[in-house]
């Protein structure tokens, strides 16, 4: 893309006044209503679920460290899909698209990556809790302690928010051309860089730094965690201890695949094999399809949440026949 359009950045310009236009399904005129209800529907299920799972886990008394993980899970979920989704119902509704300011923007870009970096972060840190449990059992109340679950948390939230918020800079601050139609329901970062005036590779470099440090190196960690769990199952002698083993981290290893295949296809590849309607479908299944299904495979797969969701609506009809 040439440079002829692209934006002066002086002193009477200034980027606070800058808008992006967000064309969403635009070109999906007879299927906006559709859409619109299937995402609210979504929507709306994808939020109840996080919220029954937030709230079964803050009201038991004793909360393991698993549950713990999983209780910010559903936080960083609801978030996920309040920074994204409105926006998207939005440009549903708006037959031309939806604008959305600068600021806004990179807002929504910042909060998106910081979100999906977090939960990065904290599967590593359900994937060292599995590990402690399965490798070193007698170890692991004195290991998996609350103070150190609080701490792998905060760890995870710094993180995630310390590389998002290096990339947003760095993205934002290219010039960019007179045309700010943003081919996409939300402020995706291979979106946005289409928009940048230069023929370079120099502007991806920071994207392909913070895949590697919010996809490559925790997937690795994920990866070195299992290989340990592995061979402590191959050694286990009881073959009901190796079934219990293994359906504690299936839930763990379903959430991650999806996770880290839908993010790797997104963000790992070069500017020049971008697909604004190929990447619109992924972002869709990554953004409102997987927010749904975990907490439906958590309630399924993990003992410990199935356990815990019987106690509350035990306790909730309780309190409705008293």
């Amino acid at each position: 893309m040439s440079c002829e359009g692209c934006m002066e950045r002086n002193n009477n310009s200034t980027d606070a006044t800058m808008e992006f236009l967000l064309l969403g399904f635009s070109e999906l005129l007879c299927l906006r209503v559709l859409l619109f209800l299937i995402f609210l529907i979504v929507h709306l299920v994808t939020l109840a679920g996080n919220v029954m799972i937030f709230m079964a886990v803050v009201t038991e008394p004793s909360r393991p460290p698993m549950l713990f993980f999983l209780c910010q899970l559903s936080v960083i979920e609801l978030c996920y899909t309040l920074v994204i989704v409105p926006k998207a119902l939005l440009s549903l509704i708006v037959v031309d698209g939806s604008t959305i300011s600068f600021i806004g923007c990179a807002a929504q870009m910042h909060l998106f990556v910081a979100l999906g970096g977090t939960e990065c972060f904290l599967l590593v840190a359900m994937s060292y809790d599995r590990y402690v449990a399965i490798c070193q059992p007698l170890h692991y109340v004195a290991v998996m302690s609350e103070g150190l679950c609080l701490r792998l948390t905060v760890a995870c939230c710094l993180g995630g928010f310390v590389v998002a918020l290096g990339l947003t800079v760095a993205v934002f601050r290219l010039p960019f051309c007179q045309s700010h139609r943003i081919n996409h329901f939300f402020c995706d970062v291979p979106a946005v860089l289409h928009l940048a005036c230069t023929q370079s590779y120099t502007p991806e470099l920071p994207l392909l730094a913070a895949c590697v440090l919010l996809l490559l190196l925790p997937f690795l960690l994920i990866l070195t965690s299992y290989v340990y769990i592995a061979a402590a199952l191959l050694h286990a002698t009881s073959s009901v201890g190796r079934g219990k083993a293994l359906s504690t981290c299936i839930s763990h290893l379903t959430i991650t695949l999806l996770h880290y295949g839908c993010a790797t296809f997104m963000y790992i590849r070069p500017k020049s094999n971008y697909s604004p309607a190929r990447d619109k479908m992924v972002s869709l299944v990554y953004t409102n399809i997987t927010p749904l299904l975990y907490p439906l495979i958590y309630s399924l797969r993990n003992k410990e949440i199935r356990g815990v969701l019987r106690k509350m609506l035990r306790r909730k009809k309780i309190d409705q026949l008293n």
